[in-house]
């Protein structure tokens, strides 16, 4: 049987090193998103750098103003629905590190709460006498950080979801704003003929 201070001592130990497993985890995790941000932002730019080098080049060989104004409205319809594509992108990479951040995160503390919930149950154990409004204390604390715990784990998902919803919601505007906008052109360009 430990003593009091054993299991105290036993405990913050493996809390320390549950922390650590979980930052360790988590920071691989933020570096993997990082790298694909940069992976997607480099592939992006030499697109757009080609891209617009062949857009330029057309543009230049236009033969008159309506010709140039059909170009212009040609390319602006593609280059919204690539920024739209962009976005849901890095939408996918934010999501898919907020889930594997809620992944680790509960289950980290899960095990956590579980131990301490043993730790308690075993303290109480062999607690002197008058100590059960401490150890009701404890477990009551215990109860109220897991339900914080999954009350911000709802928030976070809510916030997510959110953010796909007006992020497709803003590509969908952006892509049929685009459309219009070249349609406009293409007309303006047809009654000048």
């Amino acid at each position: 049987m430990f003593s009091f201070q054993e299991q105290i001592s036993a405990a913050t130990k493996n809390n320390l090193e549950t922390q650590l497993a979980l930052i360790t985890a988590l920071t691989g995790k933020a570096f993997e998103s990082v790298e694909k941000v940069i992976e997607l932002n480099m592939n992006a730019a030499k697109a757009a750098l080609d891209e617009s080098t062949g857009n330029a080049r057309q543009l230049l060989a236009a033969k008159g103003p309506q010709e140039f104004l059909a170009l212009s409205a040609s390319q602006a319809q593609p280059n919204a629905e690539k920024l739209a594509s962009y976005g849901r992108h890095i939408l996918t990479i934010v999501s898919g590190l907020q889930s594997e951040v809620a992944k680790a995160t509960e289950t980290q503390i899960t095990e956590h709460s579980r131990k301490l919930a043993t730790l308690v149950d075993e303290v109480s154990k062999n607690a002197p006498a008058g100590s059960e409004n401490v150890v009701a204390f404890m477990k009551s604390a215990i109860a109220s950080a897991n339900a914080g715990y999954e009350q911000l784990s709802k928030s976070t998902k809510q916030a997510v979801e959110a953010m796909e919803v007006n992020m497709n919601t803003a590509a969908a505007q952006m892509t049929q704003a685009a459309g219009k906008t070249g349609a406009r052109v293409a007309a303006v360009a047809s009654v000048k003929k």
